[in-house]
C-alpha cells in the first residue's frame, strides 16, 4: 500500500477501472442472493461453496485435484498435495468462526489461521506468529522480494490497524488489498497463500457483500490460472494506482466466476440433480 491518506484503502476505490469492477461484483453478487434457491435451500450452496472454494484455493497452492477427489477423501495425511488440501479444507471451515473477532483483532485471526493451516506439520514454536529475522519462508508460487522480519511487523501492524479503524472503501477494494499485503509480506514460514485467501474471504462475509459465504473468490482465482494470479499480484506490488487496480479487478473478476459457480449449484439443486 502505497498511499499515506487517513482512509488509504478509500482512496483506491476511485482509482480509474476500480468503480467498475465493483460495481460489476455487487450486479454479480445481487444476481445470486436473488436466486429462488438461495430462500430455501441456501445452507447446501453454502456448503458446496466452501468445498469448490477449498479446491481452488488448494490448486493455486500446487494440489490441484478435481472437485470429486477432494469430496471423496476422508484422510489428508500423508503426501504433500493432500496435506495441502486438508488445510485449505480446515482454513475454509474455520473462517466463519473468526468473523465477530477480525474486526476486533485482526492479527489474533491471522495467528488462528495459520495454526489452523499447520495442522501440526510446522516446529511449534514456528506456527500462528509472525517469521523472526533469518527464517526461511515454503511459498513456492510466489517469487517477489521478501520483506524483512521488522518491516513484516510494521505492515501487519498498520494493516491490523486500517482494519481495526474501519475504512469507507468497498469490500472488494478491502478484500484485495488484504489479500495482496499478505501475499507480499509471507509473514509465515508456510501456509501464507492459503491464509490470504481465507482472509479475503473473511472480509468479503464481514462487510456484509457475501454474508451467506456462497461467492468463493478462491474458485475464480484458480479458474484464472496461476500465471494471471501471479502476474495480478505482481501488479499489487508495483503499489501504482494502474497495478493495484489491476489486481483488484482480477480480485473481483475472481469473485464473479465463483457466484457463477454457485449459481450452476443453484441451478442443479433446483433440477434435483444435486
Amino acid at each position: 500500500m502505497s498511499t499515506t491518506a487517513s482512509d488509504p484503502l478509500a482512496t483506491l476505490g476511485s482509482v480509474p477501472g476500480v468503480p467498475d469492477a465493483v460495481d460489476s461484483v455487487r450486479r454479480a453478487v445481487d444476481r445470486v442472493y436473488g436466486h429462488r434457491v438461495m430462500r430455501r435451500r441456501s445452507n447446501e450452496v453454502t456448503a458446496e461453496a466452501a468445498l469448490r472454494g477449498s479446491r481452488g484455493s488448494a490448486a493455486l497452492a500446487g494440489a490441484d485435484w478435481n472437485l470429486e477427489e477432494v469430496r471423496r477423501r476422508t484422510d489428508f495425511s500423508g503426501e504433500d498435495e493432500a496435506r495441502t488440501v486438508g488445510a485449505a479444507l480446515r482454513l475454509t471451515a474455520e473462517a466463519g468462526q473468526l468473523l465477530s473477532i477480525w474486526r476486533q483483532s485482526p492479527l489474533r485471526v491471522l495467528a488462528r489461521l495459520h495454526l489452523v493451516a499447520a495442522g501440526g506439520a510446522a516446529p511449534d514454536d514456528a506456527v500462528g506468529r509472525p517469521r523472526l529475522a533469518g527464517e526461511s519462508v515454503d511459498e513456492p508460487l510466489i517469487e517477489a522480494p521478501l520483506p524483512g522480519a521488522d518491516e513484516v511487523a510494521g505492515r501487519l501492524e498498520g494493516l491490523s490497524q486500517l482494519i481495526i479503524a474501519g475504512t469507507a472503501a468497498p469490500a472488494l477494494v478491502t478484500a484485495a488489498v488484504v489479500h495482496g499485503e499478505l501475499l507480499a509480506l509471507r509473514p509465515f514460514g508456510s501456509h501464507n497463500g492459503l491464509v490470504a485467501r481465507t482472509a479475503e474471504r473473511i472480509v468479503l462475509i464481514g462487510s456484509g457483500l457475501d454474508p451467506k459465504s456462497v461467492c468463493p473468490a478462491e474458485v475464480g482465482h484458480a479458474e484464472q490460472g496461476r500465471a494471471a494470479y501471479v502476474a495480478a499480484f505482481e501488479g499489487y506490488t508495483t503499489g501504482t494506482p494502474e497495478g493495484l487496480a489491476a489486481w483488484i479487478a482480477h480480485c473481483g473478476r475472481s469473485v464473479e466466476l465463483g457466484v457463477r459457480e454457485s449459481t450452476a449449484v443453484c441451478e442443479a439443486l433446483q433440477r434435483g440433480a444435486a
